[in-house]
Parts: C-alpha cells; structure tokens; sequence
C-alpha cells in the first residue's frame, strides 16, 4: 500500500513515521502541505510536530492548507487516516473526528510513557489489538487535553479509540486520548505509536497501528 506522509511546516515526527510504515511492510511517500493531488494513495498518515509553529492554537493554520481537502476527498473514497499528536489535533480542527485537544491542565509540554487501554478495535489501526487490551506508548505534547461536549455519543457509537490507564497526565475528559469519526477510519490519536515501534525503542505496541492500517 501506498501511504502518504504529511509535511508541514513545523513536522517534526515525518521521518519516524516514514521509516515505521517502511518496517510494517508499507511503501511510504513524503507529501507537502501544498500538495492538491492525492488520488494515488492507500491511505494517509499525519504525523506529529509544531505544524507552522502552533500558532494560533494547534492545528489551526494547517487546517487551511490545500492538502487538507485532498485528505476530505480521501475520507469520502473510505481510505484510512492516522493523525498522530499534531496530525490528532488538526484532524479535531477540521472535522473529521469530533472533540478537540486543548492545552494540558497543567499548562507545560508534557514528555512521558504511558500506559494506554484500547477501547475500540473496530479501527484499521487497533484492530489487532484485543479490547480493552492494556498497551504502552509515548506522549509528547503541550496541547493533548482532550474536551467534547457530548461523551455519551463517543460511547454509544464506539468512536473512544484509547484512554490512559491509571495516571491521566493532561486531563483529558475520561482520560481519553484517542477517537475515531463514526466510520471508524479516521483516527486521531495523541500517544505516538511510531516510537513504540521496536523494542529498542521500549515497546512494538505502536507497531500494529501500521500493520492494521496495512
């Protein structure tokens, strides 16, 4: 599968995902944020970083670029979508997963692993994963406080992707940290999978988000 990696300015995380893609068995491809063509994809990964310096809020300048309407076009086609750290943020920034993610409760750039509960497998990128399997990652982020108004409805159509188990470090609402749109194939995620991709790095967990979206 062909899976295109957003650049935007300010991407920080693009060559870790290109080369976790790579080790999963996928044919990665650098995308910039100018790019209006994205026909010839499998599927897209938004990895993280400080797109275009956070300014604003997170997400907020890169929810105007032309690749975004490229990545809507995507959804429509029923390709997957990853948005990991920044890429979660501009994916609640534009739509297409609900709720958003906000600056931490306690308001500093918070660097940790962390255990993590999959709560849906019904996503290409959990689904090799048991519910309510217990798995560990990293967090990197000062903007991950997750925050929707209506949690009964995440529950009710099974869009709460992951949550923190035990310690909740920025204050999401429920301790989430991950959903999905109602299809299930977009994803929004603050952990990073990319850097628990092999155990030298402490953890393959991350791993199968790429060979489910695979």
């Amino acid at each position: 599968m062909k899976i295109g990696v957003i650049r935007f300015p300010g991407s920080n995380c693009d060559r870790d995902v290109y080369k976790v893609i790579e080790l999963a068995g996928g044919n990665p491809e650098y995308v910039w944020w100018s790019e209006e063509n994205l026909t010839d994809f499998d599927g897209i990964v938004i990895p993280g970083g400080f797109s275009y310096g956070d300014y604003l809020r997170a997400g907020a300048i890169a929810s105007i670029t032309p690749v975004v309407d490229e990545i809507k076009n995507l959804v429509k086609e029923e390709k997957p979508v990853l948005g990991i750290c920044n890429g979660a943020q501009i994916l609640g920034e534009i739509g297409l997963v609900p709720g958003v993610f906000t600056v931490n409760e306690n308001p500093i750039f918070n660097c940790e692993w962390v255990d993590l509960k999959v709560k849906t497998n019904r996503t290409p990128f959990t689904k090799l994963f048991n519910k309510n399997e217990v798995i560990k990652m990293p967090v990197a982020h000062a903007e991950g406080r997750y925050f929707y108004e209506n949690i009964d409805l995440l529950k009710d159509q099974d869009q709460i992707v992951l949550q923190f188990e035990g310690k909740n470090p920025n204050g999401s609402l429920e301790a989430i940290t991950g959903v999905c749109d109602e299809s299930g194939l977009v994803c929004a995620v603050m952990p990073h999978p990319e850097r628990a991709s092999q155990e030298i790095l402490g953890s393959t967990d991350g791993l199968k988000f790429f060979k489910g979206m695979l």
